[in-house]
């Protein structure tokens, strides 16, 4: 059997995210210690029990998220024996995601990790002034659909296809205007709905090239190594083992397109018969199972899904 274990994005933070982690398992303690350190803040505490506000913010919310996941791998390597490298052959990670993947294979330290999200979300969220962008949901329509709605609303101002989810999933990012005129062409073709995200940037658009000019220089200076295991890059769908091609993508990655719909459908044809989302919430694993039904998905959120799970060989 061949798995991949996949790691969430933005999103997926809550209040008091890890704080029942930390307080059972050592191990857990460590990561979140480390992270704190390496930010020379108490991301933990804003984790455990800051406002939603606080935690919310991009530079906050994108190593918070990343930390939650490498504590909880943390706890199952300690508490099971479970091993990352021999349980599955690939790794993924949606957006920030991509950057706990590579943590987790290696390629990058958890210390540089979590401070490149941090150089991130601060970067993407002053790319754009506040008001300027949005994102919006579109539920109902395929891909093809979408873009080209997206194409029309171009028109009035910078419009792109930010995120391929799933079938039926599409998020479209830019300019508020032309992100207002896609919503719109969206209901009137057919969409189920057409929801305004509750964000703060036009993340995954070209609107955010400022945001990839810092990410270059921050990778440029940080230390990158070749992963244990191969990674799905978001921008290609395909996997990517290369330090520089890391580098690269990862910055392409700010402007860029996600294509989990396709990166899930890449682990399946490369044989990937069950998928394990590592992180809080259970948004990939719901996508998995709309993207393959075929697909087993599977996810290790909190303290009973480590307390449940059994390692197979």
């Amino acid at each position: 059997m061949k798995r991949a274990i996949v790691f969430p994005g933005q999103g997926s933070q809550i209040v008091g995210m890890g704080k029942e982690l930390a307080a059972n398992f050592t191990a857990a303690q460590q990561v979140f210690a480390e992270v704190d350190e390496a930010l020379g803040q108490h991301l933990s505490r804003i984790m455990f029990e800051g406002s939603e506000e606080e935690l919310t913010l991009t530079e906050n919310a994108q190593p918070a998220i990343m930390a939650s996941s490498i504590a909880l791998l943390a706890v199952l390597e300690k508490e099971k024996g479970f091993n990352a490298v021999t349980y599955a052959a690939w790794f993924a990670g949606h957006s920030l995601g991509e950057y706990t993947a590579l943590a987790a294979a290696k390629s990058l330290s958890l210390a540089d990790t979590a401070r490149l999200l941090k150089i991130r979300g601060r970067a993407m969220q002053k790319a754009v002034p506040l008001g300027e962008g949005a994102m919006a949901a579109i539920l109902g329509l395929d891909f093809d659909q979408v873009a080209e709605i997206v194409a029309e609303a171009a028109r009035v101002g910078i419009c792109a296809v930010a995120n391929d989810n799933s079938p039926g999933q599409v998020v479209v990012s830019g300019a508020v205007a032309a992100v207002n005129k896609a919503a719109e062409l969206a209901r009137a073709k057919g969409a189920k709905r057409a929801v305004m995200l509750p964000v703060s940037a036009p993340f995954h658009s070209p609107l955010m090239q400022p945001a990839a000019a810092a990410m270059e220089a921050a990778l440029k200076a940080a230390t990158v190594n070749a992963p244990s295991l191969p990674v799905i890059a978001n921008v290609t769908a395909k996997a990517v083992s290369s330090p520089d091609e890391i580098r690269r993508l990862l910055v392409e990655q700010v402007t860029g397109m996600v294509r989990w719909r396709e990166s899930v459908l890449e682990l399946a044809n490369l044989g990937v018969t069950s998928v394990l989302e590592i992180g809080v919430g259970k948004v990939l694993t719901g996508l998995t199972r709309r993207i393959d039904k075929n697909l087993e998905a599977h996810c290790i959120a909190g303290v009973e899904d480590i307390k449940a799970f059994g390692v197979m060989a």
